[in-house]
């Protein structure tokens, strides 16, 4: 629908929801419901995938949910017109201040880890905030509203990928790699791309209940809550430099992951004394020995499970973990999940059905740190 607004018309708009002061132009808001309105915001560069998906969640005309549904609309936090992935351009019909009446503003992803927020966007988020808005991002998202410091001592997600940058951008800021999602009062972050979907399906748990959270998730062909975090999707990590003292030993280790690897055998492989050793595989590698061996182990584990042909307690012995107990113990401690489930999930079978089935709503949150 679309509703023009100046000084007079106040009264009306605010039974709707719409909590304006002096704002004059035209604001298109979709579907013709009361509940909530949720904005996306809009960039020169837009992600398009994650823009997608809070278009379906929340705008999407949903009758079956009734005329308190969600309210979508988008704005530009910049001059347009815009640019997005994908080829084409995008006119917005709403500028920056729509930010100022929305009970929920979503990032969906930004240009990019080094791109400056402008301090405008972050203040107006910040008045949002304090008003009572909720603040969501999606994928690098979290860089924008990590700007507004108001996740300073908190904890925030993002894309794997993007961990390390936002840590070092915002120190004051707990980055967790591994969750698909989390949140911090009323600030909510999530991992990257379809992970966006997980928090939006549990925003929708949130303000609806579960049996509209599984309504959406059904619609989407998705599970409504998926267990596991973003950790089963991580790259093995490499050393930061392979011209150095350590990689030929870490090429050794990888060839003989199922022999014993104490430390001191490290230390004297590489003719080094103990201490001196630790302290440069640290540097090499970005992690201490013992806590490197063991995701090398996952992740070898990680790919023969995906190949099928060898049972759990063979992977487990093959990759130097001894037995299956040990490798279900890291599994579930390091990427909260089975190794049955990764393997059901990862595997490639000869025929696959497509099926996706959705359970019933989780009480727990995504996140499997606490």
């Amino acid at each position: 629908m679309v509703i023009l607004l100046d000084g007079r018309h106040h009264v009306g708009l605010a039974k709707l929801g719409l909590q304006l002061a002096e704002t004059t132009g035209i604001v298109k808001i979709v579907p013709n419901t009361t509940g909530p309105l949720a904005v996306a915001l809009l960039y020169d560069g837009l992600c398009t995938f994650e823009f997608g998906i809070v278009a379906e969640v929340f705008g999407l005309p949903r009758p079956e949910m009734g005329e308190a549904w969600y309210r979508f609309a988008s704005c530009a936090v910049e001059g347009g017109p815009l640019r997005a992935h994908g080829g084409f351009t995008l006119t917005p019909d709403h500028g920056i201040e729509l930010i100022d009446c929305a009970d929920i503003i979503v990032v969906p992803g930004w240009k990019g880890s080094d791109e400056a927020v402008p301090e405008d966007l972050c203040h107006r988020l910040r008045e949002a905030h304090e008003r009572g808005a909720r603040l969501v991002s999606i994928c690098s998202g979290a860089f924008v509203l990590a700007a507004t410091g108001l996740l300073d001592g908190g904890t925030a997600t993002t894309h794997w990928r993007y961990a390390k940058a936002l840590r070092d951008a915002h120190p004051k800021v707990a980055v967790d790699r591994s969750s698909l999602y989390r949140s911090y009062g009323r600030v909510f972050t999530s991992a990257g791309s379809a992970a966006g979907l997980d928090l939006l399906i549990e925003i929708v748990r949130q303000d609806y209940g579960p049996e509209a959270a599984n309504s959406v998730a059904r619609r989407l062909v998705m599970p409504a809550h998926r267990t596991g975090g973003q950790a089963q999707f991580l790259e093995r990590r490499v050393p930061v430099r392979r011209h150095n003292e350590v990689a030929p030993l870490i090429d050794r280790i990888r060839a003989e992951l199922g022999a014993p690897w104490p430390l001191t055998r490290m230390a004297e492989a590489c003719r080094m004394s103990l201490r001196t050793f630790m302290r440069r595989f640290n540097e090499a590698t970005g992690a201490p020995p013992g806590e490197w061996l063991a995701a090398e182990r996952i992740e070898e584990a990680k790919r023969l499970l995906a190949a099928g042909r060898l049972s759990v307690d063979e992977i487990a012995v093959f990759v130097g973990l001894g037995g299956a107990d040990t490798l279900r113990h890291h599994f579930r401690k390091r990427i909260c999940i089975s190794p049955g489930e990764f393997r059901t999930r990862f595997s490639r079978p000869e025929s696959a059905r497509g099926d996706v089935s959705v359970p019933s709503a989780c009480e727990h949150p995504a996140s499997c740190s606490q």
